[in-house]
């Protein structure tokens, strides 16, 4: 099956290849044509998931799937949330986020924090599904790592002496917010096969 993932983030498409099974073939917005940015102003990363699914599907007619991703800090009432790429400013500048992510919880007494990944799916008109994953941590008190793209550095997930960025993708991919929400697609796609 030919899927789109409505993304050209490089990094998340390898993220996602390593996880779903080899029956799907996965493609990027580029290998469809598609733009370099999609739309996303609602309010939500289960609205922007969605937002996301439905153009690409309006404008291509490719079976689709968007997700957004945000880093929801319980000191700074779940921000960023689902201003997470864009936090530090429009320029949407991993390290300025990270940085000012770190400025905030300077003197907070508590790092804890969630990653929340939704995945948007829509395969036709009548058939569009939502998949949820979440991974609980902390924020540590600087960047840790040279692996993983974005809040990677400064997210240390539950039960983990690493960061993100401190792991291999192959260990990262067993456990991350994201690999939970593939995993419902995919488990999803399994059931569909039977």
């Amino acid at each position: 099956m030919r899927l789109c993932f409505a993304s050209n983030n490089a990094h998340k498409l390898d993220e996602i290849r390593a996880i779903l099974p080899s029956s799907i073939e996965l493609v990027s917005l580029a290998d469809i044509g598609g733009p370099d940015d999609l739309p996303e102003t609602q309010d939500t990363l289960a609205g922007n998931a969605h937002q996301k699914a439905q153009y690409v599907w309006d404008h291509f007619g490719v079976a689709c799937f968007a997700d957004d991703t945000g880093l929801e800090i319980d000191a700074l009432n779940g921000a960023p949330g689902v201003y997470s790429a864009r936090y530090a400013g429009p320029q949407r500048l991993a390290a300025d986020n990270v940085a000012k992510v770190l400025t905030e919880l300077a003197d907070a007494p508590t790092r804890t924090a969630n990653f929340r990944t939704v995945i948007a799916l829509i395969l036709s008109n009548s058939e569009k599904y939502t998949f949820n994953g979440v991974v609980e941590g902390l924020i540590t008190t600087e960047p840790r790592g040279g692996a993983g793209f974005g809040y990677d550095p400064i997210f240390q997930p539950t039960g983990f002496n690493e960061t993100f960025a401190e792991m291999p993708l192959d260990q990262k991919n067993t456990l991350s917010h994201r690999a939970r929400a593939v995993q419902e697609l995919v488990a999803f796609f399994e059931a569909r096969e039977k």
